[in-house]
């Protein structure tokens, strides 16, 4: 079973055709302005900020719009403080999820973020109750119309640990700190790439076997995903390929 994996592919998916352009938007470029604060405004010498500088790039967001996130985050234009906060929590059938924000105002995030789950059948978790459950890994899709050996040729030289068919994208996973290695080195092999991340992947997975319980958690990690200051949602679900297929169509 891959099913708990394909999440990843899903969002890429869902955000490719988002109508809210704007939203996206506004999600990614924060990531940029705190990649720079953090480390510093040279792509090359901080890898955060050249992943989270491609990522915009392969949504389409404007260059000059991402190099004034840059410069807010270096501070050569002026700009907001954002704070990292991670929440913890459960989805109904207790499968674990984490909650990735970048907020300027925690008590309007924590409410929103608890608000969702809560009339959603969730919960909070308290700290550290979930997050053993995951480790972040450097993920890049690739389209299957990309054959696993010339994908596997390249990859695997390149630093990847795995990969893995999810129908219409192959998902390859490498160690954070190798994921601009390997996307290079597809981009270099002329391998086309639909989005390089770095993803909290779980470690030990809840699965379930009802699409309309896939369809409930799918339909709770797009809502928390769609909130102003989550940046991404991580789930241990598992179900079979055929269940997140139907639950993704109704």
């Amino acid at each position: 079973m891959s099913g708990h994996s394909k999440w990843a592919t899903i969002k890429h998916k869902k955000g490719a055709a988002d109508a809210k352009r704007g939203k996206l938007f506004a999600k990614l470029i924060k990531q940029v302005e705190v990649a720079a604060r953090t480390g510093g405004g040279d792509p090359e010498a901080n890898p955060t900020l050249r992943t989270m500088f491609q990522k915009a790039r392969d949504n389409s967001v404007p260059l000059d719009t991402i190099e004034r996130a840059v410069k807010r985050g270096t501070g050569e234009l002026e700009g907001v403080n954002y704070e990292t906060i991670t929440y913890e929590g459960y989805a109904p059938g207790g499968v674990a999820l984490l909650i990735e924000c970048l907020t300027d105002n925690r008590n309007r995030t924590s409410g929103d973020v608890r608000n969702t789950l809560s009339k959603n059948g969730g919960s909070l978790a308290e700290p550290g109750a979930v997050a053993w459950q995951f480790e972040r890994k450097g993920v890049v899709l690739v389209p299957t119309s990309v054959s696993e050996d010339d994908l596997m040729l390249v990859a695997l030289d390149a630093g990847a640990e795995d990969i893995v068919d999810e129908g219409e994208m192959w998902r390859v996973t490498s160690p954070p700190s190798e994921l601009n290695t390997l996307r290079d080195a597809l981009d270099d092999a002329g391998v086309a790439v639909e989005s390089a991340d770095l993803v909290m992947l779980p470690t030990s997975t809840v699965e379930m076997t009802e699409v309309d319980d896939v369809k409930k958690l799918m339909n709770l990690m797009e809502l928390l995903d769609d909130l102003d200051d989550v940046q991404d949602v991580h789930g241990n679900m598992e179900a079979t390929d055929d269940i997140m297929d139907a639950a993704q169509a109704d």
